[in-house]
Formats: C-alpha cells, structure tokens, sequence
C-alpha cells in the first residue's frame, strides 16, 4: 500500500466523517433554514448514485467529486454556527451509523433529486411552450 493510496484512505474517512458531523448539524435546532439547505444538498449530492458528470467519463468525472463535495462541506461548515459544529463531530466520533441515519439520508438523496428533476422539467417545459 503506497503513500498516496492511505492519503486517499485517510481523505475519504475525513470526507464521511465530515458528512456525518453535517447530518447531525442539518437536524440541529440552532442550524438556521439556509445552512440546512446547503447541508441537505451536500449530502445528498455526496451520497447519491447519480453524479452530474458521470465517473465513467475519464478524468472529469471524478473532478466534480473532488471539486463539488468538498466545496459543499466547506461551505455548510462555515454557515453552521460554530457551537453546533463542535457538538456534532462530536457526536460524529461517538456514534455508530444507525437506522435512522440511512433513513435520513435517503430521504435527502430523494428530496434533492426530485427537486432537481422538477426543475429540469420545468425549465424543459418553458423551453418548447414558447
């Protein structure tokens, strides 16, 4: 196992350890309605089978993997209050990944894509009404 191989590792634990701390912040009281949506829509673009570019497209499709994700954690972290955010990846360290967790997630993952097809289809719609 080389170098960059447990760098790749260890980035891809930091990644999901930082996408849980998110969850955690995304159902938090104090996170205000448009950190939540950024979070909400960073998970489910994360954690989605479906990318805008897909990976099998060499290079560019794993660009926006490494491009959109940690641009969205970036920036969920910064406008979630910094209390929360300590609290949460605490929690993230503490706790084991349960049923609920997946159910939350999937239904982001649900939510954001059909957002995304509702407005695909209305834009589309807009398109060849006139």
């Amino acid at each position: 196992m080389g170098l960059s191989e447990m760098s790749l590792r260890e980035r891809g634990k930091q990644i999901r350890k930082e996408l849980y701390t998110l969850y955690f912040a995304y159902q938090h009281p104090k996170t205000p309605w448009y950190a939540r949506l950024i979070t909400g829509l960073t998970i489910a673009y994360a954690l989605s089978p479906i990318d805008l570019i897909p990976d099998f497209i060499p290079v560019i499709g794993y660009l926006d993997d490494l491009i959109i994700v940690p641009a969205g954690i970036s920036l969920s972290s910064r406008l979630i209050p910094p209390d929360v955010i300590s609290e949460c990846r605490g929690r993230a360290e503490n706790e084991r990944i349960s049923s609920r967790l997946r159910l939350g997630v999937a239904a982001i993952i649900i939510l954001f894509w059909s957002v995304v097809a509702y407005i695909g289809i209305r834009f589309l719609l807009s398109l060849y009404s006139g």
